[in-house]
């Protein structure tokens, strides 16, 4: 009995060396290409671990259905073993997935200028890598509960009421399903992307993280914002960067009347060509509105993004307002008051004035004025020939 023992021992000592040995092999040939490829690193530093366990499983697994000692033990370490082989082998797939969506995102960089269609890539590519990584986990563990017999029976008898069971599910995750939908249609309608910036809920920020079921905004403030992927399919939103990154922003000063907008906009010239913030597109200053007091000028400027045009804005403003302080100080915003001196006794009362008339009333042009606009009315009793028949009208 102890060499049946001693032989099941040496077995699992020859699977474990044999599988240290082949990922040994392994882990060399790959290296051999790095010397030549970069993508080999990548797949050792993701594949090594769950490679190395499942070579490993597979070994002990063969170790054991030919050499272990008691038979009445078999089947259950047998059925062990196709749980851990199949748990080891979704690791290995999973890591297999990481390994080519890292190759996928190291091809498009999102931190140079113009990365649309970076961007565009690395957001479909991290969604469809959550959902591979989901589905391996659920036909996993699907594998594993039908290595049970018993599941096998009663997932046969759900089945035979699948529609009944459907219908269940699906009112029981009707908010999950449409969640994940929603965040499959925001991927590939390219209605958002990682790295975008939108304006929800008043809030500005760049899109962080898109998930199956949520959306990451990194807000300006270094505040973070969770919205569900339904938020984004249902309400309006901005996205600044949709077509590109590039903006137009306006600066608009109250000032007074006595301002002169020529000078304003030579100055304007100046300012803008002097800052490395303009993208060199846009530089228009316009009046808008000159009303209650004050002459409203409005400074149209371009930046090439939006964090690049908020201080664009930030820097035009507060030029133009050192320029005017220093230079036209009678233009800034100015209130006048009227002060009149009281007067001793009440004013006589003015005589009335003789009605001079109106615009269809009072004179011969008004009644030729008004006449254009009135019909005719037939004078009762009046003869053909116009002859007077007793009227007192006539």
């Amino acid at each position: 009995m102890w060499q049946e023992w001693l032989q099941f021992a040496i077995a699992i000592a020859v699977a474990v060396i044999g599988a240290i040995a082949v990922a040994l092999i392994v882990t060399g040939a790959m290296r051999l290409f790095v010397r030549k490829r970069q993508w080999p690193a990548s797949l050792i530093t993701r594949a090594r671990r769950p490679f190395r366990a499942f070579v490993l499983v597979i070994g002990l697994w063969i170790a054991i259905a030919v050499t272990f000692p008691d038979p009445a033990w078999k089947p259950a370490l047998n059925h062990a073993m196709t749980i851990v082989t199949i748990i080891v082998g979704a690791w290995l797939v999973g890591a297999l997935v990481l390994f080519l969506s890292d190759l996928a995102l190291g091809r498009y960089r999102i931190d140079v200028p113009d990365n649309r269609v970076a961007r565009r890539i690395r957001t479909q590519t991290l969604i469809l890598r959550r959902l591979a990584i989901a589905i391996i986990v659920v036909l996993a563990g699907g594998a594993i509960l039908l290595t049970f017999p018993e599941v096998r029976a009663v997932g046969a008898s759900v089945l035979a009421s699948a529609g009944i069971a459907s219908v269940i599910a699906g009112l029981a995750a009707q908010s999950v399903l449409a969640n994940m939908f929603a965040g499959i249609q925001l991927v590939f309608s390219e209605a958002l992307r990682v790295d975008d910036v939108v304006v929800v809920e008043g809030e500005w920020g760049r899109v962080g993280e898109i998930t199956l079921s949520y959306v990451v905004l990194d807000l300006w403030d270094e505040r973070r914002l969770v919205l569900p992927c339904t938020y984004f399919t249902t309400t309006p939103f901005e996205n600044w960067t949709r077509q590109g990154s590039a903006l137009l922003g306006a600066v608009e000063l109250d000032v007074d009347w006595r301002v002169s907008p020529s000078k304003m906009r030579d100055q304007l010239t100046r300012v803008v060509a002097d800052n490395h913030l303009w993208d060199g597109r846009t530089a228009v200053l316009q009046v808008t509105d000159a009303v209650a007091g004050f002459v409203r000028v409005r400074i149209l400027v371009s930046a090439v993004d939006a964090p690049t045009l908020f201080d664009l804005r930030c820097a035009v403003r507060e030029a133009m307002v050192t320029w005017m302080q220093r230079t036209m100080p009678t233009a800034l915003p100015t209130q006048r008051v009227l002060l009149t001196e009281a007067e001793g006794e009440t004013a006589e009362a003015e005589e009335p004035r003789p009605d001079t008339g109106g615009l269809f009333t009072g004179s011969a042009e008004a009644v030729e004025r008004a006449s254009a606009f009135t019909q005719a009315i037939p004078v009762v009793g009046a003869t053909a020939d116009g002859a007077d028949d007793g009227d007192p009208r006539s």
